[in-house]
């Protein structure tokens, strides 16, 4: 039976059953916080990401791992495993993927990259699944080609809790934040073809996740929803509450809670929430 190795990237976050899966291998961001680089979920934790982003107001960015990051753990991985498998965020958002695939040349044996177009916990179930076809027998051309389905019919939609960190960081050009500030909007980003999109900006938190619960429910409605993953930045108590908000409406799906990362949290602030989901057929 072939030996594969699984390979992500820290803008996921592991579930419980992948943290102790000892194939599975996560290569870590990197965080620049004052031109510091710092390996997400390593040097430097979201709780202290947000406490610094709060009180130093620190000009933070962020950077994909280097091919020879990659290169290191691959070079170490093909002395015990036939293949790797690499699942990563997004090749619109970062060059992670091209990183990765760089590195995979380099070695011995095969390195598959999945690019998913996602971000976050939607990431990571999108390694879970790819890890289902395989345990089914599927070829890996086969599992990629049903995972590129499965991932294809997402939808994510999160509240920017921050203007402030998302202008520093580059995302949002000074007419925007001056208009956001003074207009007070929560802007709702979609993930779409691997690129984040504002679907909309409402006025207030409340409105904007009134309009999420609309865009979920609309999507309940066409029962191919199984499963959501609320995703929150340092606002556990808010997700709580959206969690339980969905298991009196939708007490037939099941609902993750999953933070974002450091290397997330550097662009969209600690007080960002939203859902993710996936229609099945």
């Amino acid at each position: 039976m072939e030996r594969i190795a699984w390979v992500t990237d820290s803008t996921g976050t592991l579930d419980e059953v992948l943290s102790m899966d000892q194939h599975v291998y996560v290569v870590p961001m990197v965080v620049i916080i004052d031109g510091m680089e710092y390996e997400d979920g390593v040097d430097i934790l979201p709780e202290e990401l947000y406490r610094r982003m709060r009180e130093e107001k620190i000009n933070a960015t962020t950077s994909q791992p280097s091919v020879g990051r990659f290169h290191a753990l691959y070079k170490q991985l093909e002395q015990d495993y036939d293949r790797i498998i690499a699942v990563h965020l997004s090749s619109e958002l970062s060059g992670t993927v091209s990183a990765s695939k760089q590195a995979g040349h380099l070695i011995k044996i095969p390195v598959d990259v999945f690019d998913t177009l996602l971000i976050s916990f939607p990431m990571i179930l999108i390694l879970k699944r790819l890890m289902q076809y395989m345990d089914e027998g599927n070829s890996i051309e086969e599992a990629f080609r049903k995972t590129r389905l499965y991932a294809d019919n997402h939808e994510t939609y999160v509240v920017i809790g921050s203007l402030d960190q998302l202008h520093r960081s580059g995302r949002l050009t000074n007419t925007q934040y001056i208009l956001g500030s003074l207009l007070s909007f929560k802007p709702i980003i979609s993930v779409e073809k691997g690129l984040l999109q504002t679907k909309s900006k409402p006025r207030n938190l409340k409105k904007a996740q009134n309009q999420i619960f609309t865009d979920f429910r609309r999507s309940i409605e066409t029962g191919k929803v199984t499963e959501c993953t609320i995703l929150y930045g340092a606002v556990l108590e808010e997700a709580l509450r959206w969690k339980k908000r969905i298991s009196v409406e939708f007490p037939q799906v099941i609902t993750h809670i999953s933070p974002l990362g450091s290397a997330i949290g550097v662009h969209t602030g600690e007080q960002t929430i939203g859902i993710s989901w996936f229609n099945e057929d």
